[in-house]
């Protein structure tokens, strides 16, 4: 995964390790004051699971780039300091530490970089159709529940339950 030659929004799905020093350095703005990453990795637990060992996740490949589009066209429409967003994320086996995804925004000021980045991450969670699949001590699964992927909203950016939004159980 690379950043991409011109324009100030970086995009990515992909096998493989995330380039999060890379996404970090690619958002830095002379303009831009502050800094934001997050990194989600892989942690060995969740809730009710001990031992978890692998991550797996998968997406709907042709609904991803668009949707995080959307999600990057919203973040600079509530924040317009925003400089440069990096949303990218991982499909494929994810080990324990190893990040899954990865939100870098840059802004003139860290209250609307460190407000963009939650966006941006929360947003992704809710509407990008992407599903993680967990291995642990003693099974494995997609989740314990159907998954609700919603639409980001036109107006206001907001996920929400906006018609047309694309309910779905994790493969």
């Amino acid at each position: 995964m690379q950043p991409p030659l011109h324009g100030e929004t970086w995009l990515g799905l992909g096998p493989g390790p995330l380039p999060v020093d890379a996404a970090s350095s690619w958002v830095v703005r002379p303009e831009c004051g502050a800094v934001v990453v997050f990194s989600g990795t892989a942690r060995d637990h969740s809730a009710g699971r001990s031992g978890v060992d692998r991550l797996e996740y998968e997406a709907y490949e042709e609904q991803v780039t668009p949707r995080l589009g959307a999600i990057a066209d919203a973040m600079r429409a509530q924040w317009p300091t925003v400089g440069r967003i990096a949303l990218l994320h991982r499909v494929g086996e994810v080990g324990i530490g190893e990040s899954a995804v990865v939100v870098a925004v840059s802004a003139a000021h860290r209250g609307a970089a460190f407000e963009a980045a939650r966006y941006g991450i929360d947003t992704l969670k809710s509407t990008v159709p992407i599903w993680k699949r967990e291995a642990w001590d003693g099974g494995e699964s997609w989740g314990l529940e159907a998954q609700h992927i919603d639409d980001v909203g036109p107006a206001d950016g907001a996920a929400g339950g906006a018609p047309g939004a694309v309910g779905r159980r994790a493969p």
